[in-house]
Protein backbone atom coordinates (compact mmCIF):
# COMPACT_ATOMS: atom_id res chain seq x y z
CA UNK A 1 0.00 0.00 0.00
CA UNK A 2 1.43 3.46 -1.03
CA UNK A 3 1.48 6.00 1.08
CA UNK A 4 -1.35 8.30 -0.49
CA UNK A 5 -3.89 4.93 -0.56
CA UNK A 6 -6.69 6.05 1.49
CA UNK A 7 -8.89 2.81 2.86
CA UNK A 8 -12.90 3.87 3.02
CA UNK A 9 -13.96 4.08 7.06
CA UNK A 10 -10.74 3.92 8.14
CA UNK A 11 -9.32 7.71 6.68
CA UNK A 12 -11.48 10.61 6.43
CA UNK A 13 -14.24 11.99 9.18
CA UNK A 14 -17.89 11.61 8.74
CA UNK A 15 -20.37 13.03 11.12
CA UNK A 16 -21.47 9.41 12.65
CA UNK A 17 -17.57 8.70 13.17
CA UNK A 18 -17.07 11.53 14.91
CA UNK A 19 -20.24 11.33 17.16
CA UNK A 20 -19.41 7.72 18.08
CA UNK A 21 -15.79 9.34 19.85
CA UNK A 22 -17.61 9.53 23.05
CA UNK A 23 -19.14 6.14 23.32
CA UNK A 24 -15.04 4.68 22.02
CA UNK A 25 -13.83 6.36 24.70
CA UNK A 26 -16.21 5.41 27.52
CA UNK A 27 -15.91 1.33 25.91
CA UNK A 28 -12.05 2.17 26.35
CA UNK A 29 -12.54 3.48 29.95
CA UNK A 30 -14.61 0.38 30.78
CA UNK A 31 -12.26 -2.06 29.24
CA UNK A 32 -9.15 -0.68 31.23
CA UNK A 33 -11.35 -1.41 34.10
CA UNK A 34 -12.13 -4.91 33.33
CA UNK A 35 -8.39 -5.48 32.67
CA UNK A 36 -7.66 -3.87 35.97
CA UNK A 37 -10.45 -5.51 37.99
CA UNK A 38 -9.66 -8.76 36.12
CA UNK A 39 -5.94 -8.53 37.24
CA UNK A 40 -4.96 -8.93 33.50
CA UNK A 41 -2.72 -5.69 33.78
CA UNK A 42 -0.96 -7.14 37.09
CA UNK A 43 2.86 -8.10 36.48
CA UNK A 44 2.29 -11.06 39.38
CA UNK A 45 -0.04 -12.41 37.49
CA UNK A 46 1.44 -12.54 34.07
CA UNK A 47 4.87 -14.07 35.65
CA UNK A 48 2.41 -16.85 37.74
CA UNK A 49 1.36 -17.36 34.17
CA UNK A 50 4.88 -17.92 32.42
CA UNK A 51 6.12 -19.75 35.27
CA UNK A 52 2.92 -21.88 35.00
CA UNK A 53 1.72 -21.48 38.92
CA UNK A 54 -1.96 -20.96 38.19
CA UNK A 55 -4.58 -20.95 35.55
CA UNK A 56 -5.76 -17.05 35.99
CA UNK A 57 -4.27 -15.73 33.01
CA UNK A 58 -5.14 -18.73 30.83
CA UNK A 59 -8.47 -18.48 31.67
CA UNK A 60 -8.93 -14.69 30.44
CA UNK A 61 -7.20 -15.45 27.81
CA UNK A 62 -8.91 -18.26 26.72
CA UNK A 63 -12.33 -16.44 27.18
CA UNK A 64 -10.88 -13.52 24.76
CA UNK A 65 -9.94 -16.63 22.34
CA UNK A 66 -12.92 -17.56 22.36
CA UNK A 67 -15.02 -14.65 21.99
CA UNK A 68 -12.72 -13.25 19.16
CA UNK A 69 -13.59 -16.71 17.45
CA UNK A 70 -17.80 -16.12 18.06
CA UNK A 71 -17.11 -12.45 16.98
CA UNK A 72 -15.35 -13.32 13.66
CA UNK A 73 -18.10 -15.79 12.78
CA UNK A 74 -20.79 -13.56 13.46
CA UNK A 75 -19.63 -10.75 11.63
CA UNK A 76 -18.46 -12.58 8.24
CA UNK A 77 -22.45 -14.29 9.48
CA UNK A 78 -24.37 -11.23 9.28
CA UNK A 79 -23.31 -8.86 6.91
CA UNK A 80 -22.97 -6.02 9.72
CA UNK A 81 -22.34 -2.65 8.56
CA UNK A 82 -20.17 0.22 10.02
CA UNK A 83 -20.90 3.26 10.71
CA UNK A 84 -20.32 4.87 7.43
CA UNK A 85 -22.66 1.72 5.99
CA UNK A 86 -19.90 -0.60 4.04
CA UNK A 87 -20.36 -3.88 5.33
CA UNK A 88 -17.68 -5.07 7.94
CA UNK A 89 -15.82 -8.09 6.12
CA UNK A 90 -13.14 -10.01 7.83
CA UNK A 91 -10.36 -11.55 5.16
CA UNK A 92 -9.02 -15.30 5.59
CA UNK A 93 -5.51 -15.56 6.85
CA UNK A 94 -2.67 -16.56 4.93
CA UNK A 95 -1.82 -20.26 5.20
CA UNK A 96 1.85 -20.69 6.58
CA UNK A 97 3.61 -20.87 10.07
CA UNK A 98 6.81 -18.92 9.45
CA UNK A 99 5.26 -15.63 10.34
CA UNK A 100 3.31 -16.84 13.00
CA UNK A 101 5.86 -18.16 14.81
CA UNK A 102 8.13 -14.97 14.87
CA UNK A 103 5.40 -12.89 15.49
CA UNK A 104 4.82 -15.13 18.03
CA UNK A 105 8.24 -15.39 19.15
CA UNK A 106 8.95 -11.49 19.30
CA UNK A 107 5.82 -10.86 21.01
CA UNK A 108 6.63 -13.04 23.77
CA UNK A 109 9.74 -12.05 24.40
CA UNK A 110 8.27 -8.53 24.66
CA UNK A 111 6.00 -9.92 27.07
CA UNK A 112 7.85 -11.80 28.96
CA UNK A 113 10.85 -8.89 29.45
CA UNK A 114 8.05 -6.35 29.88
CA UNK A 115 6.05 -8.23 32.21
CA UNK A 116 2.60 -6.81 30.35
CA UNK A 117 0.99 -7.02 27.03
CA UNK A 118 0.51 -4.46 25.01
CA UNK A 119 -3.16 -3.67 25.74
CA UNK A 120 -2.43 -2.99 29.60
CA UNK A 121 0.25 -0.35 28.98
CA UNK A 122 -2.37 2.74 28.80
CA UNK A 123 -4.53 0.83 31.33
CA UNK A 124 -1.33 0.60 33.86
CA UNK A 125 -0.64 4.46 32.73
CA UNK A 126 -3.82 5.80 33.66
CA UNK A 127 -3.43 4.34 37.00
CA UNK A 128 -0.11 6.03 37.73
CA UNK A 129 2.29 3.50 36.32
CA UNK A 130 5.12 5.28 34.95
CA UNK A 131 7.53 2.89 34.25
CA UNK A 132 5.35 1.62 31.90
CA UNK A 133 6.23 4.84 29.55
CA UNK A 134 9.43 3.11 28.66
CA UNK A 135 7.65 0.26 27.25
CA UNK A 136 5.32 2.30 25.31
CA UNK A 137 8.26 3.72 23.76
CA UNK A 138 10.24 0.36 22.88
CA UNK A 139 6.53 -0.78 21.51
CA UNK A 140 6.59 2.20 19.17
CA UNK A 141 10.19 2.00 18.27
CA UNK A 142 9.46 -1.71 17.92
CA UNK A 143 6.10 -0.92 15.14
CA UNK A 144 8.53 1.54 13.79
CA UNK A 145 11.05 -0.90 13.01
CA UNK A 146 8.67 -3.89 11.58
CA UNK A 147 7.37 -0.70 9.29
CA UNK A 148 10.84 0.03 8.22
CA UNK A 149 11.67 -3.67 7.45
CA UNK A 150 7.97 -4.98 6.59
CA UNK A 151 9.50 -6.11 2.98
CA UNK A 152 12.22 -7.78 4.14
CA UNK A 153 10.37 -9.86 6.45
CA UNK A 154 8.83 -12.94 5.76
CA UNK A 155 4.46 -12.67 5.06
Amino acid sequence: MSAGTRIPGVHGHSAARTAALPAYLLMGVYFGVILVKSEAASWYRIQEMFRFEAFHMYGLIGSAVLTGLLTTWLLRRSGARSLDGQTITVAPKERGWTRYVLGGATFGVGWGLAGVCPGPVFTLLGAGVWPMLVVLGFALIGTWLYGALREHLPH
